[in-house]
Formats: structure tokens, sequence, C-alpha cells
């Protein structure tokens, strides 16, 4: 009817959707693989650690049992090996203990404690260190190499951290690669978003255009299908609503002419049933240029500045006092303007209103305000929200459907504002 175009879906807000999901998923894809990366590090670092102190723990066995003055029974004291001038390590030290538990040689990081009071071949812990303990001889002696924790979980760490953090990096890399990879994916997607806002079903000359991309040729083919079958349907039901409403209007007038005449002659008796019988077909007429004006072959409303209070005054209203702001003018279409009005004022005066205020609070705006019961705040939220969904069939009149098809032709919506007393309805004849 109003040839307006068909509202889509923005793909921007697709796109941010998109992209939130996206820098969702990297994070905790990147979480993951450090947690991973973690575990696998960590227990590599470990066994590395292992190794180099076996292989540290072997190396000094061979030197200690080649060391002059080395012996196989306990000494008065253990003997301290200091190590050359700036050789001195803080993370590493080593012990060898005779088969009774007494120290024989330490180096000078270990305690004269011995760290094992039984021989103890293997991996180990004891304390803040991390030992490896190896035989040197048949004689029971035994060699222990130790490695501080501290050193150990700096060094795992370290390397953690380095690899959790490249990771991370790659994440992060791999989703603004995604994210700029999906943003050039739903370019065509944004082209075919703007193609259907500017489409009219209403035109059969207008088609979509060829796609972008291989895999949207069938979706714009289904559009455009739709498009033209639309066109088609909206033709025709215009077509029939304006004939039906023409072929309506010239009897109706004849039945109100013979119903001018028949209340002049008849029995006194018979006039006020007459008189209702003439009514309804003063309404029915009314509704019948409510079609007329919003089923015609024209699709855009023609706006001119229409005095609103004049307007009124030419339109078939009895039994309703009107109360119309003076010098007030609005700028619409004239016969859908006057099928709007009709329509509403028919439905106060059939809800039992006497009087109705019309104004205009803002400019493309028509406020009318009526003396009649209203309606319940759950009742006009459910009529509100019916008009706000066009999903007029089972809840709104037709007065009230005809009305917000009028308005939202001329681009804007009807609004049921809350009111102390009686029913409003504002016709807004512009987006606002």
């Amino acid at each position: 009817m109003s040839g307006r175009p068909t509202r889509v879906v923005p793909v921007p807000s697709i796109r941010s959707r998109l992209g939130h999901a996206l820098v969702a998923w990297a994070l905790l894809w990147g979480i993951a693989v450090a947690a991973a990366v973690w575990l696998a590090a960590a227990g590599e670092v470990d066994e590395l650690l292992d190794d180099a102190l076996q292989s540290s723990a072997e190396l000094l066995g061979a030197l200690v049992d080649a060391r002059p003055g080395a012996v196989a029974g306990p000494q008065a004291a253990p003997i301290a090996v200091a190590p050359p001038p700036g050789g001195r390590s803080e993370r590493f030290a080593w012990q060898v203990v005779d088969h009774d538990g007494h120290v024989l040689m330490h180096s000078s990081l270990a305690p004269d404690q011995p760290w094992h009071a039984q021989p103890v071949a293997g991996f180990g812990d004891a304390g803040a260190w991390r030992l490896y303990g190896m035989p040197l001889a048949a004689d029971g002696r035994m060699l222990y190499a130790a490695q501080t924790q501290a050193e150990r979980s700096e060094a795992r760490f370290e390397v953690v951290l380095g690899a959790v953090l490249a990771a991370l990096a790659i994440g992060l890399l791999g989703q603004g690669w995604l994210r700029g990879r999906v943003r050039a994916e739903l370019v065509p997607l944004q082209t075919l978003s703007d193609r259907l806002a500017a489409l009219d079903p209403g035109d059969t000359t207008l088609a979509l255009g060829p796609a972008q991309r291989l895999e949207l040729e069938p979706v714009h083919g289904a559009i455009d299908a739709l498009t033209q079958r639309l066109a088609r349907r909206i033709a025709s039901e215009r077509a029939f609503a304006g004939h039906a409403a023409h072929s309506l209007r010239t009897p109706l007038a004849g039945i109100d002419a013979q119903l001018a005449v028949a209340l002049r002659e008849c029995d006194p008796a018979l006039r006020p049933r007459l008189k209702r019988v003439r009514e309804a077909a003063a309404r029915l007429q009314r509704v019948v240029a409510a079609l007329l004006g919003l089923f015609r072959s024209g699709a855009e409303p023609q706006r001119r500045s229409v005095d609103l209070a004049a307007h009124l005054a030419l339109l078939p209203l009895d039994g309703l006092a009107l109360q119309v702001t003076p010098d007030t003018r609005v700028q619409a279409d004239p016969d859908l303007l006057a099928a709007a009005l009709l329509n509403l004022l028919d439905n106060s005066q059939r809800h039992g209103a006497r009087a109705v205020r019309i104004g205009v609070p803002r400019p493309d705006v028509i406020r009318l305000e009526d003396d009649g019961p209203g309606v319940e705040p759950a009742r006009r939220a459910a009529l509100q929200a019916a008009l706000d969904a066009q999903a007029y069939e089972g809840v709104t009149g037709l007065g009230l459907m005809l009305a917000d098809r009028v308005a939202r032709a001329h681009g804007g919506a009807l609004r049921l504002p809350e009111v102390a007393s009686g029913f409003a309805v504002e016709l807004q004849l512009a987006a606002g």
C-alpha cells in the first residue's frame, strides 16, 4: 500500500555479534592451548632437569673416585670441597656419603648432614632440594647430586611462560585474521541487505541485480521470485479492494437515499428503527470510503497542507461533538487522512463517546481524545503491541487497523498514549 522500503535486519549488527563471538572464541581457545602447553612444558622441563641432574651425578661420580685422597671410610669431619674462584653455584650441590650415613665429602652449598640417612638410589626430594643418588663403589658409598627446587621452579616458569605467551599471541593474531576474513565475507551480505532495504515489494520492475558471490546467486533468484509474487499479490488485492469499494459505494448511496425518503414517509413508530438502519449504512459508507483511499492505485501519499478543522467539517459525522484546535494545519494526503479520521471517530462513537478533542501537539502528529469509557491498561498495551507488530488479526478492529495503515503510508505509526479517562489516539504522519 505505502510503497515504503522493506525493513531488513542490518548486516553490521550480525558482523558485530560475530566479532564478539570470535573474540570470545579466540580467548577461550588461547586459554585452552595455554593450559595444554603449561602441562606439557612443565613435564618436559622437569624431565630435562632430571636428566641434567643425573648426568651431573655421573660426571661427579667419576671425578670423586679419581680425586686424590678419596677415602672409603668415615672421616673425623666431612671434607668440604671449595669451588674455584668465581665458580660458586647457589643452585647446585653434591654429597658423598658412606654406608653408615656419614658425609665424607660435600660441595660448599651442601649441608654437613646427609640428605638421606640410608642409601637411596635414583631420584628423590629432600626439603628444598631435588636429589639424584648413585652408588660410587661396592663399599656402599653414595653420591647425591642436588638442585634447588627454587631453580627448577624458576626454569619451569620461564619456559612455560614463554610458551603460553606465544600461544596466546598466536591465538590473538588468528582471531584478528579470522575477524578480518569474516568481515570480508560479509560484504556481499551487506550489499544484499542494502538492496533489500531499497526494494519495494509492490514494484514489479525492481530486482536485486547480480550476486557478488556465486553462492548467493540462488538467494538472489529466490528473493527476486518472491518479490515478483508479492508484487502480483499486492496489485491483485489492491485492485480487488478498490473495485469492491467502488461497487459498494453506489448501492450504499442508493440505500441511504431510499432510507431518507422512507424516514419522511413512514409511520412514526418505525422511524427509530429506520434511523438506526440509516446510521449503520452511513457507517458502512465511511468504511468503504476508507478502503477507496487506502487501496487506490497511487502507492505514495500525495501530501498537501490540510486545514484540520475545515477538513473535519466535511466529514459525514452526526451525534459526535468535535472540539478542534483552530488554525491547525498538517502535511498529509487529504483522502487518506479523511479515511483515518472517519474510522477513528466512528470507533469513538460506537464505544460510547459523545465528544472528541482533536489537536496537533507536535508537528505531523494528530491527537484524538474522547470522553468514552476507555479501555483497561492491559488491553491498551495489547492493542499497541498488535499495532507495532502489524499483527491486527483478532486483536484490533477495522478502524484502528486502517488508521495505522494510513499512518504507516505517511512514514509514521499509530500510538495509543495513556490518559486518565477516555481513550486517546495519536496519528503520527512522519517518522519520529
